[in-house]
């Protein structure tokens, strides 16, 4: 359900025991963007005490953050997002389990960062779904509800409706990934440069590498080089040359500075650069297909289709400008 300005209504849980970071996060992420309206929602008789724990409850570990709104309000949601919190082996409240089930039940987008993926598992919301959590707690999570598809070391997991996170860094990887998925890439990079974020990482990425990486800036030129030249044809052997590294030594180091294969990254970029310029410009379909690296038309248009899950005509309608075919104006930078 909007708000009455037709704005997006994202209510963050303050449960017992949450972390503030996981908290204030999304809050902050989703605050930067006027086409959402944040609410921080709990129960607001916060000198109950913990039944669990036999201390006095308090809404986080770290801060003193108070709810804005009661949980009633989040039946009002169109995004539910829960925090991480401290000890999940811990159950939380029931007031707290009924309204994310409700939410969920109603058809609400589900955010989970870290620990929260129990607060979802315990809803029954997961049961027979993927999902992902830090990586300390992937065993404890799949040994308490085997019903749950556990994915190792992933940045997060989306599942129909249901988005879950590892830490609080990725955190804001899925925040950005719903605001890009609600408005656009464009969108999504302004709140990124707003937040003083790097660009938004994918699903697939690694939570951790199992080697230390190298300064990020290791190969940052080779990847700027690609980033300018995305409409040719970039090999891995290319971006080597351009390193001045051997084939094999270069992807070894482009892995540990990106976390992906080359040609991996490479193929981002260019569905990244076709989606900006889908928003953001009236050019016809084969000039971006040209413009981006991916040759025909036909093949952009099966590439897209398969990476981003609509047509590039589907996804211009929802997120791109309202003109016609105008070759003559000019795009802006594709800048990933």
């Amino acid at each position: 359900m909007r708000s009455r300005d037709d704005r997006t209504i994202v209510a963050i849980l303050a449960m017992p025991r949450a972390y503030s970071l996981d908290v204030s996060i999304p809050a902050h992420v989703f605050g930067r963007h006027p086409g959402y309206r944040v609410l921080v929602c709990g129960d607001q008789n916060l000198d109950a005490v913990d039944d669990a724990s036999n201390r006095p409850s308090d809404v986080d570990v770290a801060a003193d953050i108070r709810p804005t709104h009661t949980l009633s309000d989040v039946e009002y949601a169109d995004i539910v997002v829960v925090p991480g919190y401290e000890n999940p082996s811990l159950p939380i409240p029931d007031g707290y389990l009924k309204a994310v089930r409700l939410a969920g039940e109603r058809g609400a987008r589900m955010v989970a960062v870290c620990t929260g993926v129990f607060a979802l598992a315990a809803s029954g919301m997961l049961d027979g779904k993927t999902a992902t959590t830090h990586w300390q707690y992937t065993d404890q999570l799949r040994t308490t509800y085997p019903e749950v598809d556990v994915a190792e070391n992933r940045l997060f997991v989306e599942d129909g409706a249901i988005l879950t996170s590892a830490g609080a860094g990725s955190g804001i990887d899925a925040c950005l990934h719903v605001i890009q998925s609600d408005f656009g890439t464009k969108v999504a990079d302004d709140v990124t440069k707003d937040v003083v974020s790097s660009a938004a990482r994918g699903a697939n990425e690694p939570q951790y590498m199992d080697v230390p990486s190298p300064p990020r800036a290791g190969l940052q030129a080779t990847r700027e080089w690609v980033i300018e030249n995305i409409g040719s044809s970039i090999t891995v052997q290319r971006m080597a040359d351009h390193s001045r590294l051997s084939r094999r030594t270069f992807i070894r180091h482009f892995v540990r500075e990106t976390g992906m294969p080359p040609m991996h990254w490479v193929a981002r970029q260019r569905i990244l650069g076709a989606r900006r310029l889908l928003e953001s410009s009236d050019w016809s379909v084969e000039r971006i297909a040209g413009a981006t690296g991916f040759g025909t038309a036909a093949n952009f248009r099966n590439i897209f289709r398969r990476e981003v899950g609509v047509t590039p005509t589907a996804y211009r309608k929802s997120h791109g400008p309202s003109s016609s075919d105008n070759d003559s104006v000019s795009p802006p930078t594709v800048r990933l």
